[in-house]
This record gives C-alpha cells, structure tokens and sequence, in this order.
C-alpha cells in the first residue's frame, strides 16, 4: 500500500542519512552516490510525495507503468532511470523520456536506442547488465564475455549512446562477504573496461537495493536503485 506524503518524505531522509553514514565509515563522499528511487507499482502520488520532500532521481522497470506516470507528472526537473529488462520491440520508449538505461544487455538493443535517440535528438546515458552470480533466472551479459561486448559496442559508433558503465542484482539471501564479493567483481570489471578502452566516462556502479544497498556503498556503488525502504512493499493492485 502505498504510503503517506509524510512517511515517504521520512523514509527518504532515513535512507539518505544511512548512505550517508555507510559512505563515512568507508571513507566516501556521499555526493558521489546516487540515490535512485524504484516507484514500480507505486502510484504517481507516492512519485510526487517523494519529489515534495526534494529527490529528484526516479526508476522504473517497465515502459507502460513508467510512461503513465512521466506523462501525468510532466515534471522537468526530474531524472528518470530505465532499470528492468526492455525488450527491443520496448526500445522506442526510451529516448526522450529516460536519460538512463541500466539493462542494456544486447547489441540489437543498443542499434535500435541509437536511431530512435538520433531521430529525436537526444542522448542516453547506458549501464550494461552484468549477470555477476550467473543465474540463469537473471538477464544480463556473463562476466567472462563482458569485455568483448564492450569492445562490439564501441565498433558500432552509436553516437546517441554514452557508455557509463556497470549494472547487477546482487545475490537473495546470502551472507555479507558474498555479497560483496559479487559487488567487488562488478567493479574490478569496470575498472579494467575502462582502462582497456580508455573510457574516462565509464565511471558508474548501479548496484545495491533496499536488502543490501550498504554493502554496495562498501564495494564502491555509484547507483542505489531502492524502492521498498522508500515507498514501502510494492502495491501490485496498482501495477
């Protein structure tokens, strides 16, 4: 169900103020870390509840629940991140209403983002999906064939497209040192993409959620994709 202007106002500050905290104690600046609020399922009141108490920075995991609430909020100012897998034949929806894409995981995708984009003018910031734990359950590229997807992108000069680096979903229901050791390997795997395609933009880390967004902030997250702790459990009478 979703929650009252006030609780949301006071569940963003409390989150905020445990990045801030969990950052601290590892020795990071918490401006560098991007709190993205996840509102799928949530109406377009909860949005406006969370753009009252000040944040600007959105996601949602679907194109047809997304769109409803960009149009009915028609707000500037906000930043919009499209996190959930997106089919091709989904790729139109994506310019000119995200200015991020945390899921690319194929190069047909990523052709059909670069001509709608070009057409519209506009550009899109692009995270790749890494399968960091392999299930076969989740979307994403494997990490022993990310590199060579990197270097296929980068062949296929898709102007519209700015690569800024990693995405994952961390390991359900594990201890700790597990999982940050999966946040750890996403890093390393940015850190030798960018130095191997000399990518001084390719800097973000879109990891952590509500269950584990601390241990993200620990293994160098950039994006905290968090819905639950904000807007409370999803309202799927809503959907």
């Amino acid at each position: 169900m979703n929650q009252s202007v006030d609780t949301i106002a006071s569940n963003l500050f409390r989150v905020k103020q445990s990045i801030a905290k969990v950052a601290s104690v590892a020795k990071r600046n918490p401006d560098e870390i991007r709190l993205i609020a996840v509102t799928k399922t949530h109406s377009h009141e909860a949005v406006a509840a969370a753009i009252e108490a000040g944040h600007k920075d959105f996601g949602e995991s679907t194109t047809q629940e997304a769109l409803a609430k960009i149009s009915h909020l028609a707000n500037p100012s906000i930043t919009w991140h499209f996190i959930g897998h997106l089919q091709t034949n989904k790729a139109k929806f994506i310019p000119g209403n995200f200015s991020w894409l945390h899921s690319l995981d194929n190069l047909d995708l990523a052709r059909k983002l670069s001509r709608r984009a070009q057409e519209l003018s506009a550009n899109i910031n692009i995270l790749i999906e890494v399968n960091i734990t392999r299930d076969p359950k989740k979307h994403g590229i494997a990490p022993d064939v990310l590199a060579d997807f990197v270097e296929q992108f980068l062949k296929e000069n898709l102007s519209a497209l700015s690569l800024r680096g990693l995405m994952t979903i961390g390991p359900h229901v594990v201890p700790e040192k597990e999982i940050r050791g999966c946040f750890a390997r996403l890093r390393e795997l940015r850190d030798a993409c960018r130095t191997r395609y000399a990518l001084p933009g390719f800097t973000e880390l879109s990891m952590g959620m509500s269950g584990d967004y601390v241990e993200a902030i620990k293994e160098g997250a950039t994006m905290l994709r968090v819905g639950t702790a904000i807007f409370g459990d999803r309202d799927y009478s809503k959907k």
